[in-house]
C-alpha cells in the first residue's frame, strides 16, 4: 500500500507555511512604515503576529509529516529510500532527517520558527521591523522546499522532499510491470555519519546559522527606523549566543572529523569548512565594534557593515555549498538539485536590501568629531576586530577559487584556477600570523579595557610580560621548539592567558558576570596552544623499518614513498615492534546492535544483503550469554574493527579497534582510527589497507598429502608434524549419535617463531562419512582430513592455501591535544558568561523602557578620544 496522504499533506503544510510567510511580512512591513496610521500599525501587528503563528504550526507539520514517514519506514517516498533502512537505530533515523539538502532546509526553517517566536516573546517594541526581516527570510527558505512547477514556462521553485519514487526516478522499467512498486528496504544513512556527533552537531550548526539572522535583523530595523544606535542593546547578547552555538557547531565538527576520518586531524581547511568558520570570524568581530559601538561613531558604523556581512556569508556558504559549484572541491558539499539559481537571487536580494539601505542610512548616522587615540581600550578592540576580519577575509577569498572560474565561465572566460593542492600548509602560513596578532591584542586589549594601561602606564604590562618571557623559555626549552614562527606563537598564547588570568584573578572578586571576555580570551589562548603542539609536533610512530615496500599504489609512493615509510604491515597474530610498543593484530570484530562489546567476526554467519548474522556459537560477553548458537541477530554489517593489542614495555597491555567501513558511495573502503587517549598526548591509530573482509577467499588448487604418524610435510613455507589422531565426542557443526564415531587429527604447524595446532575431523554419522576441515587465517591454510587406511597406518590430508590476511596500519602521537579540548570548553563557558550578562542588561534597559512606553531615541554622542 503505498501510503500518498501523509506526503500529501506534508507538500499542503509547504505551501501554507510560504504563503503564511509571506503574509506575515507584508502585515509586519504595514505595521511599521509611517503611512499607517498607529492604531492601523497595532491592528497589522496583531494580524501578522497571527500569521506567523499560523507558519510556525504549518512548519512544525512539515516536520512532523516527514519524520513520519522516515520513522515508519514509507519507503515509496524517494527521501525515506534514499537515507533510511530497516536497520538503522531511532538516533539514526533522526538524524537522516538532515542528510539531504531538503531536510537540512527544513531544519534551518524550524531553527528559524522557534527564535521569532522567543523574538516576539521577548522584544515587543523591535517585534515589527525585525519579524518584518525575519518572515521574508523564512518565505525564501520555503520556497527552497515548495517544490512546486509553473505551467507554461516550466520553472521548478525548490524541491520537495515528499516525492515518491515512481515521481522521482519516472525511468525505472519497474514502473510499468508493477506501478504499486515498494522497495522492501531503502539505501541507509551513509556510513561515516553514522557517528553520534552527527545526531548533535547539525542542529547545533544550523541552529548557528538560523541565530545569525538575529542581529542582522535588529542592524536592518536600526537603519530602518533610524535608530542608528538602540539596536546594540537588544542585538548584542543574540549575537553573543549566536557566536557561542555556532563556534559549538564548528567545533564538533571538528571533534567528529577527528575521530570519524583518518586524515590525522580536526581541522582540514576544507571548503564546507571554510565557509562556516569566516562568518563565525566576522560575527565574532562584529561582537568586539558593538561593544564599543555606542561610544564610538567608527565602531558603530562598522557594526553596521558586520553584522550584515555575517548573514550574508551565511547565505553565500549555502549557495557554495548547495549549488554544486565546489564540484569535487569538498566532500561536504551538496549535489546540485537545480537551485543553484535560486539559491543566488536569495543571496543577492538580501545583499541588495541590505548594503542599499545602509547606504541610503549612511549619512544619517552619526560621526566623531576627532580621532581615537591609541591608548584608548576603543582603538585595540577596533584593531582586533580588523585583524580578525583581515583573517577571514584571506581564508575566503582562497576558498572563493571555484567561484572566480564560474563567473569567468559565465562571461566566455576561462581562468582554470584551482585551489591550493596543500590547502593545510596554505592556510596555515597565512593564518598563523593573523592569529599571533589577534592573540597579543586580547591580552593587551583586555589591559587597555580595564584601564589599567594608558598612556602613562604602560609599566602595568611588564609583570605580565615578564611572567609570560619566564614561562615561554621554560616550554621552548623542555619541548625543544625551534621553529620561529610556533616560538612566537607560543610565546602570544602564554602572553594572553597571563595576561587574562591577571584580569581574571582581578575582576571575578567584584563581580563574576562581567568575566567573559576574559575567560573567553583564555580559551582561545588555551586552543591555540594545543593547535601548536598537537599539529606542530604530531609524530608518527609506526615507522617502516623492514626496508620493504608496503604497496605502489599512488597514494603509497607520492612525496618521497611517504606512506610506504610511515605504515606498518601485520599478520594475524604475529606480534611486530613498533617503536616502544609490541602490536598484535588479534581479530577482526563486528558491531552487534544490542550487545555491549565488538564480538569476533568468527562467531557469526553475516547474511548477504541483510542486517543480520546468524551465531555460530553462544554469544557471551561479560559473562552474560546474549544469543545462542542458532540465534539470528542484528549487527552494523559495513563496519569491521581491528583488534590491535599494544603492549608497553611495562607489561601494560590495551587494545584499539580501528574501524573500516564497506562503504560504496565512498570509493568502496574507508577507514576510522581509534584514539588511546593520556594526559599529555593521544595515540590515534587507523588502518591504511586490508584485505577486504566480505570479500570471498580464493583458495589455491588442492594438494593432497599422504602421512603417518609423527611425519614432516612441508605445505608452503611451513613445517607440518602429525603428532596424533584421537577420537573425539564433539565437532563444531555437527550433532554426533549414538552410533556414530569421529577422528581429529592434531598437527603442529612451524612459522619461525610460532607454532600453530590445527585438528581437522574425520566423521563417520550414519553410515556416511563426513569431513570437517580447519581454516587457520593466521597462516593462510584449509587442511581437511580425506582418509585413513587401517592397513598402512597411514592418513591422507587435502590442504588449499589463500592470501594471509593482514593489513597496514598507521600510528600517530599528538602531543597536549587535550588542552585544545580544555581550550574550546573554557571559550564556551567565557561566551556563556558574557551573553548572559548582556541579556542581563537588555531586560532591565527593556523592562524600563515598557514602564516608559517607548524606546528613548537618543541623540548621537559626539565622542572624544580618551588621549589626544
Amino acid at each position: 500500500m503505498i501510503h500518498t496522504a501523509i506526503g500529501n499533506i506534508g507538500h499542503l503544510f509547504v505551501i501554507l507555511a510560504f504563503v503564511t510567510a509571506l503574509v506575515a511580512t507584508f502585515g509586519y512591513f504595514k505595521a511599521v512604515i509611517p503611512s499607517t496610521s498607529p492604531s492601523d500599525q497595532v491592528a497589522w501587528r496583531r494580524f501578522a503576529r497571527g500569521t506567523f503563528f499560523v507558519h510556525a504550526g504549518a512548519v512544525l507539520a512539515v516536520v512532523f509529516c516527514l519524520y513520519w514517514i522516515i520513522g515508519n519506514h514509507y519507503f515509496e517516498y524517494h527521501y525515506a529510500w534514499a537515507n533510511t533502512s530497516l536497520a538503522l537505530s531511532t538516533e539514526y533515523l533522526i538524524s537522516s532527517f538532515w542528510q539531504n539538502q531538503e531536510g537540512s532546509f527544513l531544519l534551518w526553517i524550524f531553527w528559524n520558527v522557534i527564535l521569532g517566536l522567543i523574538l516576539i516573546k521577548t522584544n515587543r517594541f523591535w517585534e515589527a521591523p525585525v519579524m518584518a526581516i525575519f518572515a521574508l527570510v523564512q518565505a525564501f527558505l520555503m520556497s527552497m522546499v515548495l517544490g512546486v512547477v509553473i505551467p507554461g514556462i516550466d520553472l521548478k521553485i525548490g524541491s520537495t522532499p515528499f516525492l515518491l519514487l515512481r515521481e522521482s526516478m519516472p525511468n525505472l522499467p519497474v514502473w510499468k510491470s508493477n506501478p504499486d512498486f515498494i522497495p522492501k528496504d531503502g539505501q541507509g544513512l551513509n556510513a561515516l555519519l553514522q557517528n553520534y556527533w552527527m545526531v548533535i552537531h547539525p542542529p547545533t550548526l544550523f541552529l548557528g546559522f538560523a541565530s545569525t539572522l538575529i542581529p542582522f535583523s535588529f542592524a536592518m530595523a536600526g537603519l530602518w527606523l533610524k535608530k542608528s544606535q538602540e539596536w546594540i542593546r537588544p542585538a548584542l547578547p543574540w549575537s553573543l549566543v549566536s557566536a557561542l552555538i555556532l563556534g559549538v557547531g564548528i567545533l564538533m565538527g571538528g571533534y567528529w572529523a577527528y575521530e570519524t576520518l583518518n586524515f590525522g586531524g580536526y581541522w582540514n581547511w576544507d571548503p564546507v569548512e571554510n565557509t562556516s568558520f569566516v562568518p563565525w570570524l566576522i560575527l565574532v568581530a562584529a561582537i568586539h565594534t558593538m561593544i564599543i559601538g555606542r561610544k564610538n561613531a567608527t565602531a558603530l558604523k562598522t557594526s553596521f557593515i558586520l553584522a550584515i556581512a555575517t548573514f550574508v556569508l551565511i547565505l553565500y556558504s549555502t549557495f557554495m555549498t548547495r549549488s554544486g559549484i565546489l564540484g569535487t572541491a569538498s566532500v561536504h558539499s551538496f549535489t546540485d538539485l537545480g537551485l543553484s539559481g535560486q539559491l543566488l537571487i536569495y543571496l543577492l536580494t538580501f545583499l541588495v536590501l541590505s548594503v542599499g539601505l545602509l547606504i541610503y542610512r549612511w549619512k544619517t548616522l552619526p560621526s566623531d568629531e576627532e580621532e581615537v587615540s591609541s591608548y584608548s581600550r576603543e582603538f585595540w578592540i577596533f584593531i582586533g576586530a580588523t585583524v580578525l576580519c583581515l583573517s577571514g577575509f584571506q581564508i575566503l577569498a582562497t576558498t572563493s577559487i571555484p567561484v572566480y572560474n564560474s563567473i569567468a565561465e559565465a562571461f566566455g572566460v576561462v581562468l582554470n584556477l584551482a585551489l591550493p593542492v596543500d590547502q593545510i600548509a596554505h592556510f596555515n602560513k597565512f593564518q598563523l600570523w593573523f592569529f599571533l596578532i589577534i592573540t597579543i591584542l586580547t591580552g593587551v586589549g583586555q589591559y587597555f579595557w580595564w584601564k589599567r594601561t594608558g598612556k602613562d602606564k604602560l609599566h602595568t604590562l611588564y609583570t605580565p610580560l615578564m611572567i609570560t618571557l619566564i614561562i615561554s623559555a621554560v616550554i621552548i626549552t623542555v619541548s625543544q621548539i625551534k621553529t620561529l614562527s610556533y616560538i612566537l606563537l607560543l610565546t602570544a598564547a602564554i602572553f594572553a592567558v597571563v595576561a587574562n588570568g591577571t584580569i581574571l584573578f582581578g575582576i571575578i572578586r567584584g563581580n563574576y558576570r562581567v568575566s567573559g571576555g576574559a575567560v573567553t580570551h583564555i580559551g582561545v589562548a588555551l586552543m591555540l596552544i594545543g593547535i601548536l603542539f598537537s599539529s606542530g609536533y604530531t609524530r608518527v610512530v609506526s615507522l617502516n623499518n623492514s626496508g620493504l615496500m608496503i604497496s605502489r599504489a599512488e597514494e603509497f609512493t607520492a612525496n618521497d614513498n611517504k606512506e610506504n615509510k610511515e605504515n606498518l604491515t601485520l599478520w594475524l597474530n604475529r606480534p611486530e615492534r613498533m617503536g616502544n610498543y609490541m602490536l598484535t593484530w588479534r581479530d577482526v570484530r563486528i558491531e552487534p546492535l544490542k550487545v555491549p562489546e565488538y564480538i569476533p567476526k568468527s562467531w557469526v554467519d553475516i547474511i548477504e544483503g541483510d542486517y543480520r548474522a546468524v551465531a555460530q556459537r553462544d554469544i557471551t560477553v561479560q559473562d552474560k550469554t546474549y544469543y545462542q548458537k542458532g540465534d539470528t541477530l542484528e549487527i552494523r554489517p559495513e563496519n569491521f574493527y581491528y583488534q590491535i593489542e599494544y603492549r608497553e614495555p611495562s607489561g601494560k597491555v590495551f587494545t584499539l579497534y580501528p574501524r573500516v567501513q564497506i562503504n560504496p558511495s565512498m570509493g568502496g573502503i574507508v577507514s576510522s582510527p581509534d584514539i588511546q587517549r593520556k594526559v599529555d598526548r593521544d595515540l590515534y591509530t587507523y588502518v591504511s589497507m586490508v584485505t577486504n573482509p566480505t570479500a570471498e577467499t580464493q583458495w589455491s588448487a588442492t594438494e593432497e598429502f599422504t602421512v603417518a604418524m609423527q611425519d614432516t610435510f612441508f605445505i608452503n613455507d611451513y613445517v607440518a608434524i602429525l603428532d596424533n589422531v584421537v577420537r573425539t565426542e564433539q565437532v563444531d557443526g555437527v550433532t554426533l549419535g549414538a552410533n556414530d564415531a569421529a577422528v581429529k587429527a592434531v598437527i603442529r604447524i612451524l612459522d619461525k617463531e610460532q607454532e600453530f595446532v590445527v585438528t581437522p575431523s574425520f566423521i563417520i554419522r550414519d553410515r556416511a562419512i563426513g569431513r570437517k576441515a580447519e581454516v587457520n587465517d593466521a597462516l593462510g591454510l584449509r587442511i581437511q582430513f580425506r582418509e585413513i587406511d587401517p592397513k598402512t597406518g597411514q592418513f591422507t590430508f587435502a590442504v588449499n592455501t589463500t592470501q594471509r590476511d593482514f593489513i597496514v596500519m598507521k600510528a600517530i602521537e599528538k602531543p597536549f591535544i587535550n588542552v585544545l579540548w580544555l581550550g574550546t570548553f573554557v571559550l564556551v563557558i567565557g561566551f556563556a558568561l558574557a551573553a548572559f550578562r548582556r541579556f542581563r542588561d537588555f531586560l532591565k534597559m527593556r523592562d524600563k523602557e515598557d514602564r516608559e512606553g517607548q524606546v528613548p531615541t537618543r541623540k548621537a554622542p559626539k565622542l572624544k578620544p580618551q588621549q589626544v
